[in-house]
Protein backbone atom coordinates (compact mmCIF):
# COMPACT_ATOMS: atom_id res chain seq x y z
CA UNK A 1 0.00 0.00 0.00
CA UNK A 2 1.11 3.50 -0.75
CA UNK A 3 -0.30 6.91 0.12
CA UNK A 4 0.36 9.60 -2.49
CA UNK A 5 -0.75 13.08 -3.41
CA UNK A 6 -3.86 13.14 -5.60
CA UNK A 7 -3.10 13.94 -9.25
CA UNK A 8 -5.90 14.84 -11.66
CA UNK A 9 -3.84 13.64 -14.64
CA UNK A 10 -3.88 10.09 -13.26
CA UNK A 11 -7.66 9.86 -13.50
CA UNK A 12 -8.98 7.95 -16.51
CA UNK A 13 -12.25 9.16 -17.99
CA UNK A 14 -15.26 6.87 -18.17
CA UNK A 15 -17.55 8.46 -20.75
CA UNK A 16 -21.02 7.27 -21.73
CA UNK A 17 -22.81 8.30 -24.94
CA UNK A 18 -26.50 7.43 -24.84
CA UNK A 19 -28.94 7.85 -27.70
CA UNK A 20 -31.27 6.21 -30.24
CA UNK A 21 -30.13 4.60 -33.48
CA UNK A 22 -28.97 7.26 -35.91
CA UNK A 23 -28.11 9.85 -33.28
CA UNK A 24 -24.38 9.68 -34.04
CA UNK A 25 -23.02 7.75 -31.07
CA UNK A 26 -20.21 5.95 -32.92
CA UNK A 27 -19.07 9.03 -34.82
CA UNK A 28 -19.17 11.16 -31.67
CA UNK A 29 -17.26 8.53 -29.71
CA UNK A 30 -14.49 8.52 -32.31
CA UNK A 31 -14.18 12.31 -32.35
CA UNK A 32 -14.12 12.48 -28.55
CA UNK A 33 -11.50 9.73 -28.39
CA UNK A 34 -9.33 11.59 -30.88
CA UNK A 35 -9.72 14.74 -28.80
CA UNK A 36 -8.29 12.84 -25.82
CA UNK A 37 -5.27 11.47 -27.67
CA UNK A 38 -4.72 13.54 -30.84
CA UNK A 39 -3.53 10.25 -32.35
CA UNK A 40 -5.87 7.80 -34.12
CA UNK A 41 -3.43 4.90 -33.65
CA UNK A 42 -4.01 5.07 -29.89
CA UNK A 43 -7.72 4.26 -30.26
CA UNK A 44 -9.37 0.83 -30.49
CA UNK A 45 -13.10 0.29 -31.04
CA UNK A 46 -14.76 -2.85 -29.67
CA UNK A 47 -17.50 -3.12 -32.30
CA UNK A 48 -20.68 -5.09 -31.55
CA UNK A 49 -22.67 -3.15 -34.17
CA UNK A 50 -21.96 -5.27 -37.27
CA UNK A 51 -19.09 -3.20 -38.61
CA UNK A 52 -20.46 0.28 -37.92
CA UNK A 53 -17.04 1.41 -36.67
CA UNK A 54 -15.56 0.77 -40.12
CA UNK A 55 -17.92 3.33 -41.65
CA UNK A 56 -15.69 6.11 -40.34
CA UNK A 57 -12.31 4.70 -41.40
CA UNK A 58 -11.74 7.89 -43.41
CA UNK A 59 -11.28 9.78 -40.14
CA UNK A 60 -8.00 8.10 -39.27
CA UNK A 61 -6.07 4.91 -38.61
CA UNK A 62 -7.84 3.67 -35.48
CA UNK A 63 -8.16 -0.06 -34.88
CA UNK A 64 -11.27 -2.24 -34.56
CA UNK A 65 -11.95 -5.42 -32.60
CA UNK A 66 -15.16 -7.05 -33.85
CA UNK A 67 -17.11 -8.71 -31.04
CA UNK A 68 -19.76 -11.23 -32.04
CA UNK A 69 -22.44 -13.14 -30.13
CA UNK A 70 -22.75 -14.52 -27.59
CA UNK A 71 -22.37 -11.12 -25.93
CA UNK A 72 -21.54 -12.45 -22.47
CA UNK A 73 -19.93 -10.23 -19.84
CA UNK A 74 -16.87 -12.46 -20.08
CA UNK A 75 -16.59 -11.80 -23.84
CA UNK A 76 -16.54 -8.06 -23.19
CA UNK A 77 -13.94 -8.47 -20.44
CA UNK A 78 -11.70 -10.51 -22.73
CA UNK A 79 -12.08 -7.92 -25.50
CA UNK A 80 -11.09 -5.08 -23.14
CA UNK A 81 -8.06 -7.08 -21.99
CA UNK A 82 -6.99 -7.68 -25.61
CA UNK A 83 -7.21 -3.95 -26.29
CA UNK A 84 -5.28 -3.08 -23.14
CA UNK A 85 -2.50 -5.46 -24.20
CA UNK A 86 -1.88 -3.51 -27.42
CA UNK A 87 1.12 -1.18 -27.23
CA UNK A 88 0.26 2.50 -27.13
CA UNK A 89 -3.50 2.19 -26.73
CA UNK A 90 -4.95 5.02 -24.65
CA UNK A 91 -8.68 4.99 -25.47
CA UNK A 92 -11.01 2.01 -25.80
CA UNK A 93 -14.43 2.65 -27.35
CA UNK A 94 -17.06 0.03 -26.51
CA UNK A 95 -19.73 0.32 -29.19
CA UNK A 96 -22.00 -0.67 -27.57
CA UNK A 97 -22.42 -1.94 -24.01
CA UNK A 98 -26.14 -2.56 -24.64
CA UNK A 99 -25.52 -6.01 -26.14
CA UNK A 100 -24.03 -7.18 -22.82
CA UNK A 101 -27.44 -6.54 -21.30
CA UNK A 102 -30.00 -7.21 -24.02
CA UNK A 103 -28.11 -8.91 -26.86
CA UNK A 104 -27.87 -12.59 -27.79
CA UNK A 105 -26.01 -14.25 -24.94
CA UNK A 106 -26.27 -11.11 -22.82
CA UNK A 107 -27.50 -10.92 -19.24
CA UNK A 108 -31.23 -10.88 -20.01
CA UNK A 109 -30.82 -13.77 -22.46
CA UNK A 110 -28.84 -15.78 -19.92
CA UNK A 111 -31.44 -15.11 -17.23
CA UNK A 112 -34.31 -16.02 -19.53
CA UNK A 113 -32.76 -19.41 -20.29
CA UNK A 114 -32.10 -20.36 -16.67
CA UNK A 115 -34.33 -22.82 -14.87
CA UNK A 116 -35.48 -22.44 -11.29
CA UNK A 117 -36.33 -19.41 -9.19
CA UNK A 118 -36.01 -16.12 -11.09
CA UNK A 119 -34.90 -14.14 -8.03
CA UNK A 120 -32.25 -16.70 -7.09
CA UNK A 121 -31.01 -16.74 -10.67
CA UNK A 122 -30.38 -12.98 -10.54
CA UNK A 123 -28.12 -13.59 -7.55
CA UNK A 124 -26.10 -15.96 -9.72
CA UNK A 125 -25.67 -13.75 -12.78
CA UNK A 126 -25.42 -10.28 -11.21
CA UNK A 127 -21.77 -10.91 -10.22
CA UNK A 128 -20.98 -11.57 -13.90
CA UNK A 129 -22.39 -8.18 -14.90
CA UNK A 130 -20.61 -6.51 -11.98
CA UNK A 131 -17.30 -8.01 -13.12
CA UNK A 132 -17.81 -6.36 -16.53
CA UNK A 133 -18.53 -3.00 -14.88
CA UNK A 134 -15.45 -3.33 -12.68
CA UNK A 135 -13.33 -4.09 -15.73
CA UNK A 136 -14.44 -0.79 -17.25
CA UNK A 137 -13.76 1.11 -14.03
CA UNK A 138 -10.33 -0.41 -13.45
CA UNK A 139 -9.01 -0.23 -17.02
CA UNK A 140 -5.69 1.56 -17.50
CA UNK A 141 -7.22 3.19 -20.60
CA UNK A 142 -9.84 5.87 -21.06
CA UNK A 143 -13.18 4.20 -21.81
CA UNK A 144 -15.85 5.64 -24.10
CA UNK A 145 -19.00 3.49 -24.09
CA UNK A 146 -22.03 3.92 -26.30
CA UNK A 147 -25.44 2.95 -24.96
CA UNK A 148 -28.48 2.40 -27.13
CA UNK A 149 -31.64 4.02 -25.91
CA UNK A 150 -35.12 2.72 -26.56
CA UNK A 151 -36.93 4.68 -29.21
CA UNK A 152 -40.27 6.39 -29.25
CA UNK A 153 -41.97 8.98 -31.39
CA UNK A 154 -43.51 12.29 -30.36
CA UNK A 155 -45.46 14.76 -32.47
CA UNK A 156 -43.64 18.04 -33.06
CA UNK A 157 -44.82 21.10 -34.91
CA UNK A 158 -42.90 22.02 -38.07
CA UNK A 159 -44.07 24.76 -40.42
CA UNK A 160 -47.53 24.61 -38.93
CA UNK A 161 -47.81 20.83 -39.30
CA UNK A 162 -47.55 18.09 -36.73
CA UNK A 163 -44.88 15.57 -37.74
CA UNK A 164 -43.56 12.50 -35.88
CA UNK A 165 -40.07 12.85 -34.44
CA UNK A 166 -37.90 10.02 -33.13
CA UNK A 167 -36.67 10.47 -29.56
CA UNK A 168 -34.50 8.40 -27.26
CA UNK A 169 -35.70 7.10 -23.94
CA UNK A 170 -34.13 4.92 -21.26
CA UNK A 171 -30.75 3.40 -22.00
CA UNK A 172 -30.63 -0.29 -22.90
CA UNK A 173 -28.43 -1.52 -20.07
CA UNK A 174 -28.82 -2.42 -16.43
CA UNK A 175 -30.46 0.32 -14.38
CA UNK A 176 -27.85 2.44 -12.64
CA UNK A 177 -25.12 1.81 -15.22
CA UNK A 178 -24.88 5.55 -15.85
CA UNK A 179 -23.75 6.03 -12.25
CA UNK A 180 -20.48 4.30 -13.13
CA UNK A 181 -19.40 6.92 -15.68
CA UNK A 182 -17.53 10.17 -15.10
CA UNK A 183 -19.53 11.91 -17.81
CA UNK A 184 -22.71 10.92 -19.67
CA UNK A 185 -24.00 12.62 -22.81
CA UNK A 186 -27.57 12.05 -23.99
CA UNK A 187 -27.65 12.51 -27.77
CA UNK A 188 -30.90 13.11 -29.63
CA UNK A 189 -31.74 12.26 -33.23
CA UNK A 190 -30.73 15.78 -34.30
CA UNK A 191 -27.23 15.12 -32.90
CA UNK A 192 -27.65 17.51 -29.98
CA UNK A 193 -25.85 16.37 -26.84
CA UNK A 194 -26.85 17.15 -23.27
CA UNK A 195 -24.65 16.27 -20.31
CA UNK A 196 -26.89 14.33 -17.94
CA UNK A 197 -23.95 13.61 -15.63
CA UNK A 198 -20.63 15.40 -15.15
CA UNK A 199 -18.15 14.70 -12.34
CA UNK A 200 -15.25 16.69 -13.82
CA UNK A 201 -15.83 19.70 -11.50
CA UNK A 202 -15.03 22.23 -14.22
Amino acid sequence: MEIRQAERKKAKIRLGLQGPSGSGKTYSALLLAFGMTNDWSKIIVIDTENGSADLYAHLGSYRVLSLHKPFTPESYIKAIELCEAQVGVEVIIIDSVSHEWEGSGGILDIHGNMTGNSFTNWNRITPRHNAFVQKILQSRCHIVATIRSKQDYVLSEKNGKMVPEKVGLKGVTREGMDYEFTLVFDIDIKHNATASKDRRSE
